[in-house]
């Protein structure tokens, strides 16, 4: 997944200068409070709700029926999972467990649907190692120092201090694969560097991690709305990084919420894009066919910065005024529905409803609830065009060939 580069140097403080930060973009990133990150709280679907949510059909494949035995799932896994993973057992409890913990039923489906994920971020690593990080962090770390004017050799000071595990940060840094090694050393950094902890006031850039690479602003939201499985000893963010703690988020941000999607695919968009990304980025093509304007397909009705929606009108919420005299509500009544956009209530509003029907109406026939999000992603180690349309692709390309594993084997 792209990465991308969160740096925090004032010139006042020069020898903290040289400080890096990776994050995956999702919906809790880049986006929304739901997303990648995606930002992150997200109305959860209940217990019972999920348990009684049918599963997606994949076209084409047929599948074996929801297992509810713990023996059966794990030897529904067991079919399901690639060849060729290392510490095979270990995963299969994990996936299991975090099924378990959230009360959502081990089918096939649901079960390929987190394969496909791991795959695709991780390829079955708890702790993916990021090509060329080091190249990277230099990179960006040489042009903030250029950007606040410091002089070259104050920052090879800093980076030349013993940190705690005997090493100097310079050579730390060179030696870095992982976001892991990244969070550990920017945590240390902020302990150990002349005036760390008052400049950062304990933030760390880090924002994404484990083998499904979840937001951890997310993670930290999912603890407090229901029971973590596991013990804590080092705190959600260490939690996240483990293999065990990755993959519960990760199934959480996957499947622990209710959509009326058709497919599949559909959810691995909301999981890069942020929650009910597809389901916003329908009602905005809704928007275009009946408003005449332009808008980009991003699922974002309401403008965002850091996961907080903000007061300024956005050009989707303009376009929808614009059809106020259609849909008999005032400007303050849209602007209320909008508010629900990152939830399933949004489907029961008087905006959602009435916009559809006047879509529905004037294209002769039903439009369609879902699309995919028409987002770009973007990261220093990206040198082609991704978008999140890739991405679910990608990831529904490995989701139904675990589905094919199913029908062979099964």
């Amino acid at each position: 997944m792209p990465v991308r580069w969160l740096f925090a140097v004032p010139a006042q403080l020069l020898l903290c200068a040289a400080v890096i930060g990776c994050s995956t973009i999702r919906v809790d990133d880049r986006r929304s409070p739901e997303g990648t990150t995606p930002g992150t709280s997200a109305s959860a679907r209940s217990v019972d709700q999920t348990a009684r949510a049918p599963a997606v059909s994949a076209q084409g494949v047929t599948v074996p029926p929801v297992t509810r035995r713990a023996d059966d799932a794990r030897a529904l896994l067991d079919r399901l999972l690639p060849r060729g993973v290392d510490e095979r057992d270990g995963w299969a409890v994990d996936i299991l467990t975090a099924f378990g913990a959230l009360q959502i039923p081990p089918d096939a489906e649901r079960l390929c649907a987190v394969i496909a994920v791991i795959e695709q971020e991780s390829s079955f690593v708890a702790d993916p190692p990021v090509p060329g990080l080091a190249r990277i962090a230099w990179q960006e770390i040489d042009r903030r120092r250029e950007r606040y004017g410091i002089p070259k050799l104050v920052l090879d000071l800093a980076l030349g201090r013993s940190s705690p595990d005997g090493r100097s940060y310079r050579e730390r840094v060179d030696a870095l694969r992982t976001e892991k090694q990244m969070s550990l050393l920017y945590e240390e950094m902020i302990a150990e560097l002349p005036g760390g902890r008052t400049l950062f006031a304990g933030y760390n850039p880090v924002r994404t991690g484990g083998p499904m690479q979840v937001g951890i602003e997310f993670a930290e939201e999912q603890v407090r709305r229901k029971p973590y499985p596991y013990p804590r000893s080092g705190g959600v963010r260490a939690e996240l990084f483990t293999r065990r703690g990755g993959v519960y988020f990760g199934v959480a941000s996957l499947l622990d919420y209710p959509v009326n999607y058709g497919e599949m695919i559909y959810r691995f968009a909301d999981f890069n894009a942020g929650r009910y990304s597809s389901r916003n980025a329908a009602f905005q093509d809704a928007v275009v066919r009946l408003s005449g304007r332009q808008l980009a397909l991003d699922g974002d009705l309401l403008r965002y910065r850091e996961g907080v929606a903000l007061s300024e009108v956005s050009d989707s919420q303009r376009a929808v005024i614009a059809l106020q005299g259609r849909l008999q509500m005032a400007p303050g009544e849209i602007g209320r529905d909008l508010r629900l956009e990152k939830s399933a209530a949004f489907e029961k509003t008087p905006l959602y409803l009435r916009l559809y029907a006047l879509a529905d109406a004037a294209s002769g026939g039903r439009r369609p609830r879902e699309t995919l999000p028409q987002i770009a992603l973007s990261s220093p180690k990206i040198s082609r065009r991704l978008t999140t349309e890739w991405f679910a692709r990608r990831v529904d390309g490995r989701y139904r060939s675990c589905l094919a594993r199913s029908r062979q084997e099964g």
